[in-house]
């Protein structure tokens, strides 16, 4: 009887990872043993300094060049440059995070209780707080660290469940506003594992074609296939709903001013940045690595959604009158300009590195303003919570100036006005669509400039909302019965400051960032 082979697992080049789900697993043993006031003052370090170790381990890596040339795992993670560049992103973002999560108010006392009941008075009362918030966010990273990373499509649905199911309950536990963050809750959780059902599917359906679920076995078998198998297209349609759900591309963009929205912000904040990098990296992993052979056919597809994400999330931001939809809606519109540098595959390894860099550059910066963006957020309340309604924010800047130009510098970061990171990530994205336009033997040439005048006229539209948030906060007189300003705690303080430096930093000098961003783009693993 022969004997199954044990695993080779790189135990050293995976440990961000692994520090991060170890630090999770050792969370859910607090909860388990650890006295109820003691379980804050336990997870707060573990959780932070399990992030800081992980980023730690990623630049040790990368500064030691122990960039592996091959899958690990047996095959299933891809640790290359790309996946390392977004593990440090990803991880930055939710150290920040995780700061406001710390700060309190946020999170509701007692999930079981009923909205209003007298449980829920006494729970409030006796100050209680859902602790279990650290491991949930903590097992949510590591499927965000685990999703970009996969060689292989389970793997990849693994991760995607890992980061999704933790985030479908953080919906739901916001402390005002219950039944508004439940019903939040409840359609994530829907939609999502319909989402997640289409990526399954498609999986089933790509491996009955190919004969393995392998990135590169895929695109090999597409090579050596003399004609389109109807269940491969069918398969990739289906993986393709499952990954454009995740990033929030428009046709597939209903579930995020509603989540977005009812989530306790500072997991909207984690979602907006965290998900949205992990789950552009999958898309990145699949349709550059698994369909690279396939791409005269998916990029007709893309050019379509791009095009359509980005006017839905600029002109429906307009009619939006509830702060946080507004900033959901602005995010579907920065997935559509990210999906404009998706489409700039066609071409030489070198023209593909550019594009990839400037994908991974807009990632960076995009992710750091939208944290600072929601922690402005968390600080503007009214006695029911935030103060959500735009009419609310009038005259901010005449009440709190510097909170209020802080939050207006990062409305025109994202507006991609000069001097600031939104200007560069903008317009890397557009320059690689373009060159990548220009390549010989590019049928879609025009089409790619086309679709960066569809990106330029979205930006003009988009702009004006921002404008308009900013006019609103210093050139209308603030209402007699206006929203207060919370004493921020100092983990919002640090999170606001690094935001604006970052955000200030890289438009002053971008180079910094497109420098790492270009090194970690020459090493996508391609088989």
């Amino acid at each position: 009887m022969n004997s199954i082979p044990a695993p080779t697992i790189e135990y050293g080049t995976l440990a961000p990872l692994l520090v991060v789900f170890g630090a999770a697993v050792i969370g859910v043993l607090v909860e388990a043993f650890a006295p109820r006031y003691l379980r804050k003052s336990i997870h707060v370090p573990l959780t932070l300094l399990s992030l800081f170790g992980a980023f730690a381990l990623v630049l040790v890596q990368v500064l030691r060049g122990n960039v592996p040339t091959a899958p690990v795992a047996m095959g299933a993670v891809a640790v290359d440059g790309p996946a390392l560049f977004i593990w440090g992103v990803i991880l930055v973002l939710s150290f920040v995070c995780v700061l406001l999560i710390n700060d309190e108010g946020h999170f509701v006392a007692s999930a079981a209780a009923v909205p209003g009941s007298a449980d829920e008075e006494e729970a409030e009362a006796a100050g209680g707080g859902h602790t279990e918030v650290y491991p949930l966010v903590l097992f949510a990273v590591g499927g965000m660290l685990l999703f970009p990373a996969a060689h292989d499509l389970l793997t990849m649905f693994v991760g995607l469940e890992v980061m999704s199911l933790p985030l479908y309950l953080l919906c739901g536990l916001a402390r005002r506003r219950r039944l508004l963050s439940q019903e939040a809750s409840m359609k994530y959780f829907l939609l999502g594992a319909f989402s997640s059902a289409f990526f399954l599917y498609g999986t089933a359906m790509v491996y009955g074609f190919a004969g393995t679920v392998s990135l590169p076995g895929i695109n090999e078998a597409m090579a050596r296939s003399a004609s389109l198998d109807p269940i491969l297209m069918l398969g990739l349609a289906l993986l393709g709903v499952g990954l454009l759900f995740k990033i929030g591309a428009a046709p597939f963009h209903a579930w995020k001013p509603d989540v977005y929205q009812g989530a306790p912000t500072p997991i909207t904040a984690l979602m907006a940045s965290g998900t949205l990098v992990a789950a552009m990296g999958a898309v990145l992993r699949v349709f550059w690595v698994g369909l690279g052979n396939l791409d005269w056919n998916w990029r007709p597809i893309i050019w379509g959604v791009a095009a359509l994400t980005m006017i839905v999330g600029s002109i429906l931001a307009i009619t939006q009158t509830e702060i946080k939809r507004m900033l959901a809606y602005s995010s579907i519109a920065h997935a559509g300009f990210l999906l404009v540098g998706v489409m700039a595959t066609f071409g030489s390894a070198e023209q593909n590195a550019v594009s990839l860099k400037a994908i991974l550059f807009y990632l960076a910066v995009y992710g750091i303003t939208t944290v600072g963006a929601f922690a402005v957020v968390t600080l503007v309340r009214d006695p029911g919570g935030e103060a959500g309604h735009l009419s609310r924010w009038a005259g901010l800047g005449k009440r709190a100036p510097v909170l209020a130009g802080v939050f207006a510098f990062f409305l025109l970061a994202f507006a991609g006005i000069p001097l600031t990171s939104g200007f560069f990530g903008k317009y890397a994205v557009f320059a690689a669509a373009l060159n990548s336009g220009t390549q010989p033997g590019d049928s879609m040439g025009g089409w790619m400039a086309g679709l960066v005048v569809v990106g330029v006229v979205a930006s003009a539209i988009a702009a004006f909302f921002y404008v308009r948030v900013i006019v609103l906060m210093f050139f209308s007189e603030p209402a007699a019965d206006g929203p207060a300003i919370a004493v921020p705690s100092m983990g919002t303080v640090a999170v606001i400051a690094v935001s604006l430096l970052v955000t200030v930093g890289v438009g002053l000098y971008p180079e910094s960032v497109l420098g790492v961003a270009n090194d970690a783009a020459h090493s996508l693993f391609i088989r």
